[in-house]
């Protein structure tokens, strides 16, 4: 779930508040803000499909707005999914955009603790984890980890960049140019990215991983701000 507004204060999964309005124009944001999105999607699902068998469970967290959900039942017509997003909103735009596969598919509002307890056979957190409070970070990895079966695969990606200056105005920078923000806005959206959203460096963030429980953490994709990592479970 990635917003076209860096403001948490608007578009927060971790606040709940990705409102109506927002909500109905979500899917046009990952394609522009995300760079390779299509192909992010696509690594993902085969990513999964390596260990995930042909009638498997899979756990979607940050499910809202559908995307990532619709991508995955595309690819793989026999797995069923649970999808979990703090926004109602946004799970309505999730559910429609999902329509065709929605006997397969089950939502549910709130939070990693709201999901079932499995075991799912892999999960994904795809551009929601850089909305978690770096203190809730750990745990919830920790509790997607539990709730995969041994040796199953979990495939991550949000935005992760150095957080040391120069550089992290720069890539902040980056970002926000690469979106394709009004320079009228420009400021006020790099403001709102440095000071709103929890962002860690990549060393940071693949330590929480293997401290989490996963195995074989490995980076697969990396795109301007954002990265993305497999690990199992």
């Amino acid at each position: 779930m990635m917003s076209d507004n860096h403001s948490p204060e608007a578009h927060s999964p971790a606040s709940a508040a990705f409102n109506a309005a927002h909500a109905g124009t979500y899917a046009e944001g990952p394609p522009r803000q995300v760079p390779g999105f299509a192909g992010l999607q696509r690594m993902t699902s085969m990513l999964l499909a390596e260990r995930v068998s042909a009638q498997g469970r899979v756990l979607v967290l940050g499910a809202g707005g559908g995307l990532e959900l619709k991508a995955l039942a595309d690819d793989h017509p026999g797995w069923t999914f649970d999808g979990v997003d703090p926004s109602a909103d946004m799970l309505q735009v999730a559910q429609q955009i999902v329509a065709p596969h929605v006997a397969r598919i089950h939502f549910h509002q709130g939070y990693i603790d709201t999901a079932p307890k499995g075991p799912f056979d892999g999960a994904t957190c795809l551009l929601t984890l850089h909305f978690v409070a770096r203190d809730q970070r750990l745990e919830t990895l920790r509790e997607i980890h539990r709730r995969l079966a041994p040796g199953a695969p979990f495939v991550v990606a949000h935005i992760s960049f150095a957080q040391t200056e120069p550089d992290r105005s720069m890539w902040i920078a980056r970002q926000i140019a690469f979106s394709g923000t009004d320079p009228a806005n420009a400021e006020n959206a790099k403001r709102a990215m440095a000071t709103k959203l929890s962002i860690l460096s990549p060393e940071e963030d693949e330590a929480l991983l293997r401290d989490a429980g996963f195995s074989n953490v490995a980076l697969f994709y990396a795109g301007l701000s954002f990265r993305g990592w497999v690990g199992y479970a």
